[in-house]
């Protein structure tokens, strides 16, 4: 069974990102869920953004990478949104990276560098989530699939960007059956 280490969003570690991390659990993977807020949570995107850019994104995206300094190399490296960033960056550049599941949101792979050959991601978001679908991140890992066919994008029908986090109102239950399946499989084979 794969190690996780599961990044979360912007509005915090969340109950609905717990409660993902605890269905990779009982599929019987290890999931590590650092806090990289310190217990804090926020009611809205823009909230959670503002507490990044008054710390600095830059700061936020270091202690994750820190925090993965204490973890084997071995780990499938996992973000939501906000998350996507250390995700992105460590299974591109720290040796041993199983694989990288990124949710709502995917980096243009030079902006950390190439992507490894024989690294496998899965990208998930929703067709109509104006971040998503609208700010280039499905442009970005539908360019980072075809040049690489070990990276898998998966789109679902409709607009919310937090579609999987069933403590917020943008939770989409059918969309996140289907994504958990997915990813339960992905890491089934990491």
């Amino acid at each position: 069974m794969a190690e996780v280490l599961l990044f979360h969003h912007a509005q915090g570690l969340t109950e609905g990102v717990i409660a993902f991390a605890d269905e990779l659990r009982e599929a019987g993977h290890t999931v590590h869920t650092p806090d990289l807020f310190d217990g804090h949570t926020y009611g809205s995107i823009e909230e959670g953004m503002a507490r990044v850019k008054s710390e600095g994104f830059d700061v936020i995206a270091e202690r994750a990478v820190r925090l993965a300094e204490d973890l084997p190399a071995e780990l499938v490296y996992a973000g939501m949104s906000l998350g996507v960033v250390p995700a992105q960056r460590l299974a591109q550049t720290r040796p041993g990276a199983r694989g990288a599941v990124l949710l709502y949101s995917c980096l243009p792979a030079e902006y950390v560098g190439a992507w490894p050959d024989g690294l496998a991601a899965q990208v998930h978001g929703m067709d109509a989530d104006p971040i998503f679908a609208e700010e280039g991140d499905l442009e970005a890992a539908e360019a980072l699939a075809a040049d690489h066919p070990e990276v898998a994008v998966f789109t679902y029908p409709g607009d919310q960007h937090y579609f999987a986090d069933r403590s917020l109102p943008s939770y989409d239950e059918e969309a996140t059956a289907l994504l958990t399946e997915r990813v339960v499989a992905f890491l089934a084979g990491r």
